[in-house]
């Protein structure tokens, strides 16, 4: 198979102005289906914005509303996949949740941020229970979290022993926690053997400070492409041949023994 090009948008849009957030999006993935990418990443919640308040519950829709259809219609024009986040409504229950749309504007999976941060999240947003949402995209199995889940070292060796080979993490990582983006997805993708695409929110919004620093991350630990700190657009390669060897030369997953990991749960 050759590589998966992926792109990742980072970016805070216009919190709170859906239609301009998707013209960002519309404009975002003719430059990625340029440079020949097949699947671009936008941040979490960037359909609405992260800071909107008490703005949730009116900006919120559900899987299959005018947001995910705009999307839709994205993605098929342009000929690439594309995840974002925003506000699923479900009857009297939001979540946060992203949306992976295929390059022919089918829903491809829907996930539910299942670990919430702090107390705005938790104060309107209810936790998902579905830890492993998968799709797949051009041979390739590519898993969701969204943020703080990528900070729990079970849900990635979760999606591993799923096999995942690409696990796509919408953010809104804000300071001072920009460790989590230079230090621990780059572990995270070696530790459990897979590429691992961290897209970030960026700039001031309400009282957060989002850092920036979106990257790609490969089996190997390294960063194949890393934003700066500003509005950008950074492509890289999932290459599933390097993946293959990757999982071959660190057997983790083979060589773990589940039988000693009891306490764990």
């Amino acid at each position: 198979m050759p590589p998966l090009r992926t792109a990742l948008l980072q970016s805070s849009g216009r919190p709170g102005a859906v239609a301009e957030n998707l013209k960002t999006l519309d404009e975002a993935a003719a430059r990625a289906a340029a440079t020949g990418a097949r699947l671009l990443v936008a941040p979490e919640l960037f359909l609405t914005g992260y800071a909107i308040g008490d703005a949730v519950p009116e900006l919120a829709e559900p899987v299959d509303g005018p947001g995910a259809r705009t999307v839709a219609e994205i993605a098929a024009r342009h000929g690439l996949a594309v995840l974002y986040g925003y506000p699923e409504r479900d009857g009297e229950r939001i979540f946060n949740a992203s949306q992976l749309i295929g390059p022919d504007g089918a829903s491809l999976a829907n996930y539910r941020k299942t670990h919430l941060f702090g107390c705005f999240e938790q104060q309107w947003f209810t936790p998902g229970d579905q830890p492993v949402v998968q799709a797949h995209l051009d041979g390739l199995r590519i898993g969701l979290l969204i943020c703080y889940d990528v900070e729990f070292p079970e849900n990635v060796r979760a999606h591993a022993l799923a096999g995942t080979d690409l696990l796509l993490v919408p953010t809104a990582q804000m300071h001072p926690f920009q460790f989590v983006a230079e230090s621990v997805i780059p572990v995270r993708a070696f530790e459990s053997q897979m590429y691992v695409a961290y897209v970030n929110r960026t700039g001031p919004e309400g009282e957060f400070e989002f850092v920036g620093l979106s990257c790609l991350a490969g089996p190997d630990g390294t960063v194949r492409t890393r934003a700066g700190r500003g509005e950008e657009l950074v492509v890289g390669d999932v290459d599933p041949e390097f993946l293959a060897a990757s999982r071959t030369a660190n057997p983790y997953l083979d060589d773990r023994r589940p039988g000693l990991y009891g306490s764990l749960a």
